[in-house]
């Protein structure tokens, strides 16, 4: 069973940073791996993401500002968030596309709270 298991939410005051973390585990060579968020004002959107070859994309909103990295030996993702803005304000998705065991597919965290107060 595929699981990604998100932390390090939480509220911060603008201009703050947060670390998030997921862990994936049950699945096998990830490809895409990233965050997306979702507020409730907004369709979810992907915040940025790193393939298998460590290309990275983010959306224009948090360049400069968020870092992503992934360990492929650990299945593990992060996210470095600094110069946070209210509008960083949403849930936060793990996001993966990998094998199972038994077939390709995209699998998605529970979700982390991230509040950026002004």
């Amino acid at each position: 069973q595929v699981q990604l298991v998100e932390s390090g939410g939480g509220l911060v005051q603008a201009g703050g940073s947060l670390r998030l973390s997921c862990v994936a585990s049950g699945i096998t060579g990830i490809n895409g791996f990233g965050w997306y968020r979702q507020s409730p004002a907004k369709q979810r959107e992907l915040v940025a993401s790193i393939r298998s070859d460590r290309r990275t994309t983010y959306v224009d909103s948090v360049k400069g500002r968020f870092t992503i990295s992934r360990d492929t030996a650990k299945n593990t993702l992060d996210l470095q968030m600094n110069s946070l803005k209210p509008e960083d304000t949403a849930v936060y998705y793990c996001n993966a596309d990998g094998w199972d065991g038994h077939s390709y597919g995209t699998y998605w965290g529970q979700g982390t709270q991230v509040t950026v107060s002004s």
